[in-house]
């Protein structure tokens, strides 16, 4: 027999389920909405996840997730950045200069972005779907293929269950089968480059100062954590991560603190750590006939500014304030100008977005000698310029422009 929801969901992701929360609190219920996960038992909060990530949770992320009362889950092992530091350098350097460093605060003294464990804020969202009025979570459930009928889609998943909606959204990840299906096409590239991502225990407290060094090979990012830890996610050329990933602990160790410094003293593993190919991709539309795109089906950025994960927030925001305004006047949840408002809404920003990261990027994972001395020539000049330094803090805090009312820590 075929279910009917008002919207389903591919997908369970942080966007995913974040989205679930979203329109089922701003609708008290009133739509049905099914989550599609592919992995089985993933839906039970209890389910342990030895991932090393951590995200940088912008503080307009923060105001959301305190809107849906997710964030008092995880306020008390989120760590405040109070500043940010910048330096640029070979990896056999003696000295590393800071070339730029500032406060992380926006002007009522609140912190920018806050450093929370991957496993932290699956957890809690878990949690929250679970608890949300009128949401179902379907595990061992991968959709398979969808069909335009009156009125809205049949999704048919792998075993052939069919499920009809109003609105199917594609939170499916960068393999995104929906995505194909539905024809969209992507603007993509390969970087050659991988992510590295471990956790460390140090002597020193870091004093909630984040560090990204920029190095040839891209990117060597340090981000504090609760405690003496700090989480260090970094670029590699693919082979070298390789290489590095096949260390044992004591060699990975050492090659991690040649990177890493001596600043906050003796440094030791903790955990596990991972490896990933670093890509972009920009989907040519958010949008089909009763179909969205979020998060990192829509697109994906170079983790060098860490903002993949709120960009999917910024997505998720915009899309339930535009489908609860539509429902609340009587239309369905996939009326096509609803959706159209939130792909104009999306779109510039997604855009705008990859192209900058990308730039940075290409900008800084190198050691031509003439970019080098460019790189740190407006640095320094930023860094005299408390003017710029405010506006960098206020666009990385994501509340600039036009920003849903979640994201301002308003209910819909």
């Amino acid at each position: 027999m075929t279910q009917r929801y008002d919207i389903v969901i591919s997908g369970a992701n942080y966007t995913a389920l974040s989205l679930a929360c979203a329109l089922s609190q701003a609708l008290r219920g009133d739509l049905s909405i099914a989550i599609l996960d592919r992995n089985p038992g993933s839906e039970d909060p209890a389910r342990p996840n030895t991932s090393p990530r951590a995200f940088a949770l912008s503080s307009a992320s923060k105001r959301m997730l305190e809107t849906l009362g997710i964030w008092s889950s995880i306020a008390d092992n989120a760590q405040p950045v109070s500043e940010i530091e910048i330096t640029d350098s070979s990896l056999e350097a003696g000295i590393r200069p800071v070339l730029l460093t500032y406060d992380n605060h926006l002007d009522d003294g609140e912190p920018a972005s806050f450093i929370v464990p991957d496993a932290l804020i699956a957890a809690s969202l878990r949690q929250a779907t679970k608890e949300a009025r009128n949401v179902d979570w379907i595990s061992g459930a991968e959709a398979a293929s969808f069909d335009e009928i009156p009125g809205g889609l049949t999704v048919t998943l792998a075993d052939g269950r069919t499920f009809n909606c109003s609105l199917l959204v594609a939170a499916d990840g960068r393999r995104s089968k929906i995505r194909d299906l539905a024809g969209i096409g992507l603007i993509s590239w390969d970087y050659k480059q991988s992510g590295i991502c471990t956790t460390v225990a140090h002597e020193d407290p870091h004093n909630g100062r984040a560090v990204q060094h920029f190095l040839p090979s891209g990117p060597f990012a340090v981000l504090p954590l609760p405690g003496n830890r700090s989480c260090v996610t970094w670029t590699e050329e693919r082979q070298e991560a390789d290489r590095l990933m096949g260390m044992d602990d004591t060699t990975f160790l050492d090659e991690l603190t040649r990177r890493f410094g001596h600043k906050l003293g003796e440094l030791s593993l903790v955990g596990t750590r991972a490896s990933w190919p670093l890509s972009m991709h920009l989907a040519r539309g958010f949008i089909a006939p009763r179909l969205a795109l979020v998060g990192d089906t829509a697109r994906g950025v170079h983790p060098i500014a860490g903002q993949g994960l709120n960009l999917g927030l910024r997505d998720v925001a915009a899309l339930a304030e535009t489908i609860t305004e539509s429902v609340r006047v009587g239309l369905d949840a996939g009326d096509q100008q609803a959706l159209e408002r939130y792909e104009r809404w999306r779109r510039f920003d997604s855009t705008l977005s990859t192209a900058a990261f990308d730039g940075l990027n290409r900008l800084f994972s190198n050691d031509t000698t003439l970019l080098r001395s460019l790189r740190e020539a407006g640095l320094g000049l930023v860094d005299r310029l408390p003017i710029a330094k405010a506006a960098f803090v206020k666009e990385a805090a994501g509340l600039t422009g036009n920003p849903p009312r979640l994201l301002q820590g308003q209910p819909l």
